[in-house]
């Protein structure tokens, strides 16, 4: 069933677990794959213009972690709801308050859920990753402790509640369904990057661990922004709750860009030391990533050929232009659906002229 592609691209594909399934984005398109309660799988492929190619300074070392980390949180957030849609979870008949509110406000109710979410989602955050650890240095420097004291327990305090807050996500049993999905991205990539066909059967058998992965990037924005307060607490410390809150919140995205490029350095260095370095980022992925079943990996393996090769000519097709797969080798590049057999004549009617 499954061929082994010719040549294989040699750039990064990368992706994301939403609700019962996968979105895999290569350079210039995405593609998200959902499985319906009926057992078809569903996909959207989204084409784009990389950033970097309308305005080339954005793609430079540094500023591209920038770049990256605005771009992959809208684009996470609409990935969201477009599984949310593909799977019909927004089409129930909204209520006579979301109703109302949506009039007053003019938008639709599933962009009004989606806003509400991000703003409780950053909210959430700011105030769990910075305000409290801000507040723990906060109080440890009123209390006499040096900067090197008090930075180093306010980063360890980040690092307890990044942990605490994954291991309460993973005990949600939809989450942890999408930590399975999340794993099923891993090992499908992983299968890719290796050359060896995409089946199931070859991507269950690698890890669900990956060096790009977003969780070992969060990691690795916390160690650095220890090691970078700490630098900076010591030239110029700040007293005032309010403002060294403000200041860590103006350095985030300067902490941003040099994470993005140590996960890059450490991904794609193969060195003894590399792989030393990028091995506590893996281990925190066991907190964010499960084993997936064969029917996950299809839809992951699905996004890969769809975001790598487009659609197959023939491709059946939704109303609203989503593709329509049944199989996971149904999405790969060449395929050619079985022609429907002819109706058979009933065995109780004549096939001819013959006389009676």
């Amino acid at each position: 069933m499954a061929q082994k592609p010719a040549e294989q691209k040699t750039f990064d594909v990368g992706g994301q677990a939403v609700m019962e399934g996968v979105m895999m984005r290569s350079p210039n398109a995405t593609a998200v794959t959902v499985r319906r309660p009926d057992g078809t799988m569903v996909t959207k492929l989204t084409p784009f213009v990389p950033l970097k190619e309308k305005h080339p300074w954005m793609g430079k070392p540094f500023i591209r972690g920038i770049i990256n980390m605005g771009t992959m949180m809208y684009y996470g957030m609409n990935t969201l709801e477009d599984s949310t849609k593909m799977l019909g979870i927004l089409d129930e008949e909204p209520s006579k308050f979301e109703k109302w509110l949506a009039k007053k406000l003019g938008k639709g109710v599933d962009k009004i859920v989606m806003g509400l979410a991000i703003v409780l989602a950053i909210v959430l955050s700011l105030g769990l990753f910075m305000a409290i650890p801000a507040a723990v240095e906060n109080w440890m420097k009123a209390a006499g402790a040096s900067p090197i004291a008090y930075t180093l327990v306010g980063g360890l305090v980040k690092i307890l509640i990044l942990v605490g807050y994954m291991c309460f996500c993973g005990l949600v049993p939809d989450v942890r369904r999408t930590f399975q999905y999340h794993g099923a991205e891993h090992k499908s990539v992983h299968c890719h990057e290796s050359g060896k066909p995409l089946t199931p059967e070859n991507a269950q058998t690698f890890s669900r661990l990956h060096p790009r992965c977003g969780t070992a990037f969060l990691l690795i924005v916390f160690l650095v922004s220890i090691f970078l307060f700490l630098v900076l607490n010591v030239i110029l410390p700040i007293n005032n709750f309010i403002l060294r809150f403000l200041f860590h919140l103006a350095m985030l995205p300067i902490v941003a860009g040099i994470s993005y490029e140590v996960l890059m350095g450490l991904a794609h260095s193969k060195s003894k030391a590399a792989c030393r370095l990028r091995w506590p980022g893996m281990q925190m992925q066991r907190l964010t990533t499960r084993e997936p079943d064969e029917k996950m990996l299809e839809c992951a393996i699905i996004s890969v050929n769809v975001v790598l090769n487009g659609f197959p000519e023939g491709c059946e097709k939704t109303p609203e232009g989503w593709g329509v797969f049944r199989n996971y080798y149904e999405s790969e590049p060449g395929y050619v659906p079985p022609e429907k057999p002819a109706d058979d004549v009933p065995a109780d009617e004549p096939a001819g002229d013959e006389e009676k």
